[in-house]
């Protein structure tokens, strides 16, 4: 089936690059193109795209208010195309937060205007074109409190560590989970799918919203309560070591489960390491990155959870750890951290 693509960009120069980046791409079409929100609303009504690329800045209604336009009266999957500043980055994480599928940069990492992509552009719009949004799209913040039963008597009582893993809607899903985190919450590890350019500014989001502190791991840092870290490294894998005092270790590896850093080499060290003694949360994502190392979290003894299929943006990460066995608790995003933390659910 061809994936029909609607471009919005204020740039002819930018919609005509874009273009062309997918004009050979296998078994995607580029159906339209828009120069602001007011051509990109109507064009989306009457061409029904399955997946829209939306610049931030531009004339009239900006990308973000546009975006939460589309996401409130008619969800759909929207990458966003991004600049190379810092400013750029932080508003383009607020877009993931508001539920955009990804984040495509203009720009090489020189922050150069980048003359080939070798098919990332292609790639994002396949992955996107996966996302499925319920007619009535229904907030993560407001799901229905159901948990499986279990989750009472599994619950861990002596955490010296929590694992997290996330991939497309994580941003948003991490959002609603580290706000209920307090600021003594144990150390916790995050890989969250995303070009590493983007990492320090999602740490900088959840750090505005979590109770404790989020920040980019260093490596050989020492993991403290109160603190929480995301890694950020493109080409290092995230892991912890030690024995008394736990440490991040960030090392270079090939990609496991197609990634890295990798969910599930953050989730297998954690399982060597802190055995019984951990929590691992593996939230919404496409793929199975995770779900192995789940199963490894969990035959060492820890306390797993995975996120529920409703407040999922994508299922594939959780169903692949339920379908293994993997998660002793299935909870809707706002539910989890009370089963991680020890509260009542």
């Amino acid at each position: 089936m061809t994936i029909r693509v609607l471009i919005i960009d204020d740039s002819p120069t930018m919609r005509a690059i874009l273009m062309s980046r997918l004009r050979e791409a296998s078994g995607i079409e580029v159906i339209g193109t828009a120069s602001n929100a007011g051509e990109g609303r109507e064009m989306i009504k009457r061409l029904n795209p399955d997946v829209v690329t939306l610049d931030i800045e531009m004339p009239g209604m900006n990308g973000l208010d546009f975006l939460e336009k589309i996401m409130t009266l008619r969800p759909m999957p929207v990458i966003i195309v991004s600049g190379a500043t810092q400013e750029g980055n932080e508003v383009s994480v607020r877009a993931l937060g508001l539920g955009a599928v990804d984040c495509y940069s203009k720009y090489d990492p020189s922050g150069k205007l980048a003359l080939n992509d070798s098919g990332e552009l292609a790639s994002m719009i396949r992955a996107a074109a996966q996302v499925r949004f319920p007619v009535a799209a229904q907030s993560a913040a407001t799901a229905p409190a159901v948990v499986a039963e279990e989750s009472r008597r599994s619950i861990k009582r002596d955490t010296r560590l929590i694992a997290i893993g996330s991939s497309t809607g994580g941003v948003e899903a991490l959002q609603v989970l580290l706000r209920e985190f307090p600021a003594d919450c144990p150390p916790t590890l995050i890989v969250q799918h995303v070009n590493t350019r983007f990492a320090p500014a999602i740490a900088r989001t959840l750090d505005q919203v979590c109770p404790a502190t989020v920040q980019v791991a260093v490596n050989d840092m020492p993991l403290r309560p109160g603190n929480v870290y995301l890694a950020a490294e493109a080409e290092r894998h995230l892991t912890v070591r030690g024995s008394s005092t736990l440490y991040a270790k960030l090392r270079p590896g090939a990609p496991m489960s197609g990634h890295v850093p990798s969910v599930d080499t953050l989730f297998a060290s954690v399982a060597e390491i802190v055995g019984a003694s951990a929590v691992g949360i593996l939230l919404t994502g496409m793929g199975q990155d995770g779900a192995r190392g789940l199963l490894a979290m969990h035959e060492a003894g820890a306390h797993t959870i995975a996120q529920d299929e409703a407040t999922s943006t994508v299922f594939g990460m959780p169903r692949a750890a339920i379908t293994l066995g993997a998660a002793r608790v299935v909870a809707p995003i706002n539910r989890i951290a009370r089963h991680a933390l020890n509260k009542a659910a």
